[in-house]
């Protein structure tokens, strides 16, 4: 099933080229499974035996289901939407010595340039539209080849391959279209696929996307590639374990956050009080006390983690560096960018182990400093045992990632695992999980 699983989240990816997307393609997951939509302006009605889902900024989104019993704890897990690119700004003609009109646009997150250099890209992202006095953000997905970042030749530069540095106002800017064709517009083409006026067009949040194909490949079909892979992986893995996973007393949440890669302190991020107000709203519906079910609670944060790299292994740990098709990596650092501790690490082991997933550790080397993910965002609005997880993967944060097929069958396993277990705090420092 491992290739099967793997097209479906190649699938799931192609559908979400920005956070927008990847939210509306879980929650068209969601209304199939029969979840129920709950706005945020409005009081809440829960029922029990019930799924429902909210969204914030259309880029982040909590789903979760009603236990039939009096609920005892929370399982969640935490994964996050986004990914790194290039946002477009909101001027953003750049014309180029009278012949040529690129797009400026700036980072957004940690993004490996070269990896975006002489490939076919387009746009996504939303679009707000003033509709009679209704401003209206609809999603928009250009789906043609439309822009492309030139490298320069090698005749040019000679020292291209001996370490070139990138300029992000001046190397990253896409190539849109020429000045004598001034019927090709922007705005004229976003107002076609939208099927609206040109001058309804008000705003835009609008990102650069990667259009190359994913594709499994190796002797046996044993890596895909695919943009994205970070962290959509992670998202549609526990999505899937979410959805696959038997009812027990505890509220399954599935919690995907936008900001990620920028630090996560916006209105829609793992930082925000999102993820504390829903869970408050639950309990208010439902009247249990939240933070007697948050001290049996337990979180997964799913954010994939560095693979050995086979060509430079000497940037890894020599004991703690997994590999590609190995199982769940748990991720640790004593400086807590990681909320992994030694409880946390054990009880997920454990459910690993029970679900027959094989699992790998990862830390940095103690000389280079690693990044922070959810977990130790999320635990200072929501404090509760976490672990830190992630799939194996090569060049993180290019605009072309690799990782092994086996994984993703590897994480829907240990996240349907996670969710059919509860956790039962014993005293501080003593728990049992169940069943």
């Amino acid at each position: 099933m491992s290739k099967q699983d793997t097209k479906q989240l190649l699938s799931f990816i192609e559908q979400s080229p920005t956070a927008f997307h990847a939210v509306e393609s879980a929650t068209k997951i969601l209304k199939e499974q029969g979840f129920i939509p709950l706005p945020e302006g409005e009081s809440w009605s829960l029922e029990a035996g019930k799924g429902y889902y909210v969204t914030r900024n259309q880029s982040s989104i909590i789903a979760f289901r009603v236990p039939t019993e009096k609920p005892t704890a929370f399982m969640i897990s935490a994964s996050h939407t986004d990914s790194p690119t290039f946002k477009l700004k909101n001027e953003y003609e750049s014309p180029a010595f009278g012949k040529y009109v690129r797009l400026n646009v700036e980072p957004y997150g940690g993004t490996i340039f070269a990896s975006w250099m002489d490939r076919p890209l387009s746009l996504a992202g939303r679009v707000i539209l003033n509709q009679k006095g209704n401003f209206l953000a609809k999603t928009v997905k250009i789906d043609r080849d439309l822009l492309l970042i030139p490298s320069v030749a090698i005749h040019m530069n000679r020292n291209v391959n001996s370490g070139a540095s990138y300029n992000a106002a001046v190397d990253m800017l896409p190539l849109f279209t020429q000045t004598d064709d001034s019927t090709a517009t922007l705005k004229g083409l976003l107002a076609k696929e939208l099927e609206c006026a040109e001058d309804e067009i008000c705003g835009m949040d609008l990102y650069l996307y990667n259009r190359t194909p994913g594709s499994l490949w190796g002797a046996k079909e044993e890596f895909f590639s695919v943009p994205r892979i970070d962290n959509l992986m992670c998202m549609f893995g526990t999505l899937q374990g979410f959805l696959q996973a038997t009812p027990t007393t505890a509220i399954p949440v599935c919690f995907a956050a936008d900001n990620e890669e920028t630090g996560s302190a916006t209105k829609q991020g793992a930082g925000s009080v999102f993820l504390s107000d829903v869970l408050s709203r639950i309990c208010e519906a439902l009247g249990v006390d939240k933070r007697c079910l948050l001290a049996s609670s337990m979180m997964v944060s799913a954010d994939n983690g560095h693979a050995k790299h086979p060509n430079h292994p000497e940037f890894s740990d020599a004991q703690n560096a997994p590999h590609l098709n190995g199982g769940v990596v748990i991720k640790t650092n004593a400086a807590q960018r990681y909320t992994t501790d030694g409880i946390s690490a054990a009880l997920f082991a454990e459910i690993c182990r029970r679900a027959g997933v094989p699992v790998q550790q990862f830390a940095n080397r103690s000389d280079v400093p690693g990044g922070s993910t959810l977990g130790s965002i999320s635990n200072t609005r929501v404090p509760l045992i976490t672990v830190d997880i992630g799939m194996a993967q090569l060049a993180m944060h290019s605009s072309y990632e690799t990782a092994g097929t086996k994984d993703i069958g590897y994480l829907t396993a240990a996240m349907t695992a996670f969710y059919n277990s509860t956790l039962q705090a014993l005293g501080d420092g003593c728990y049992r999980l169940q069943p």
